[in-house]
């Protein structure tokens, strides 16, 4: 049930945006991300107002559904239900999974951030369509917080009962060492924000991602 609204392909690498709070530059680097390769944008402003945020998804949107992707609208569920974003990625600090579905409605996108398997099951039984996995590596965005490492995050994300994708850390190298995990703890994929939204030439940087991805037909 939980992955009906969406084909898992499109989080193969997801985009996070990083609070810098500047519209014309979140604009050009998800233009240029999307031009590399992403094909999922999750717009994280917490600085915006809900206006700020409708104003820029509004100029977004078109530029993932031209390329057949997917905005979504970190815990803005007004923004998601108005329908300035495809659909919504919530946390624990949210309204509860169950009521944020009851908010933007039966076929919008609802993904959600967990860091251990209680808050794997909750999205599951919640309704999500995905989860966020974090952090898995550290992260310059919670310096010194604990980590899973691979091992913990892969053994999570094979009793998952949704897709999982992970966060925290990623780079090219890690993506790269995602085809030793075997393919029932493998995410389907991973999500990044300094690692484009950093990046000196973002749209380089989302390729180099991708070709750094596990080839789905590659043997475990």
């Amino acid at each position: 049930m939980a992955a009906r609204r969406l084909d898992p392909g499109v989080l193969r690498l997801v985009l996070i945006t990083d609070g810098m709070g500047d519209p014309r530059r979140l604009e050009a680097i998800v233009e240029a991300a999307v031009a590399g390769g992403v094909r999922c944008v999750q717009v994280r402003e917490p600085k915006w107002s809900a206006r700020a945020i409708m104003l820029a998804c509004e100029r977004l949107a078109p530029v993932l559904e031209a390329a057949r992707g997917m905005l979504l609208v970190n815990d803005r569920l007004d923004v998601a239900a108005a329908r300035g974003a495809h659909g919504a990625q919530i946390g624990h600090r949210s309204l509860p999974p169950e009521l944020a579905r009851l908010v933007i409605g039966p076929d919008a996108p609802l993904g959600f951030s967990a860091h251990d398997l209680e808050e794997l099951d909750l999205a599951a039984a919640g309704d999500c369509d995905f989860a966020l996995l974090s952090p898995v590596w550290p992260t310059t965005s919670k310096p010194g917080a604990p980590h899973l490492g691979e091992v913990l995050a892969a053994q999570l994300t094979a009793r998952a009962q949704l897709p999982v994708v992970w966060l925290g850390g990623i780079d090219a190298e890690r993506t790269r060492q995602l085809a030793a995990i075997p393919v029932a703890g493998r995410p389907v994929g991973v999500a990044v924000r300094s690692a484009i939204m950093a990046a000196p030439d973002p749209m380089a940087a989302a390729a180099e991602l991708l070709a750094a991805w596990p080839s789905p037909t590659r043997p475990a």
